[in-house]
């Protein structure tokens, strides 16, 4: 079988492999008109929400959790996959244990520092491939791939893969994010070819 051929039965409908994540400020220009600059010294991501232990941790801290490593592939809304991406950081599920949902804690919220807002439910983070990474293939971030850190979501598409993220809200209502508010699917399902609201 060639190697065209392999790809084609591996990748999701409507998709087409390509050699790198594009970035944001190179490849999309006007979305995002400048990527946020985040310093590592002052850096803390919030936690909070529908949880027992609100915490907001520092770099030195999300560096402390324990590290996975986690070989996917990465789909765009916009027809482009990246085969094979080498993600290294922190399990959502890491996240999850720290904050201590409450039971009525159903959805998270991602807030990013360009304004940028996406939800997933919990159960959708759970997997043992969802997580804040901070490095990609060996190497940290560059700032137009979500430096310091990113969510990393496989099996959606990647709106739902929140760059530059500083908050993660739980919350008992599941909460329309920046894409989805636009009429993008809130499922984002890459292997139902759920692009668009119905």
């Amino acid at each position: 079988m060639s190697s065209k051929n392999q790809n084609a039965k591996k990748l999701p409908p409507g998709q087409t492999p390509i050699k790198r994540i594009l970035r944001w400020e190179i490849d999309h220009p006007g979305i995002t008109p400048s990527n946020p600059k985040l310093d590592l010294k002052t850096y803390a991501l919030v936690v909070d929400g529908e949880v027992a232990n609100p915490v907001t941790l520092s770099w030195d801290d999300i560096l402390e959790l324990p590290k996975t490593v986690s070989v996917n592939d990465f789909h765009c809304v916009e027809g482009w996959s990246v085969l094979n991406c080498k993600w290294e950081g922190v399990l959502f599920k890491e996240i999850v244990r720290v904050a201590k949902p409450k039971e009525t804690a159903t959805s998270v919220t991602f807030e990013c520092a360009d304004g940028y807002t996406t939800s997933l439910a919990l159960a959708e983070l759970a997997g043992d491939d969802v997580l804040l990474a901070y490095k990609l293939d060996g190497k940290e971030l560059e700032e137009g791939l979500g430096f310091p850190l990113r969510l990393v979501v496989p099996s959606k598409y990647a709106y739902k893969s929140a760059l530059w993220v500083t908050r993660v809200r739980f919350t008992s209502k599941k909460e329309l994010g920046f894409w989805e508010r636009r009429g993008y699917s809130d499922t984002a399902d890459v292997w139902k070819n759920d692009r668009f609201s119905r």
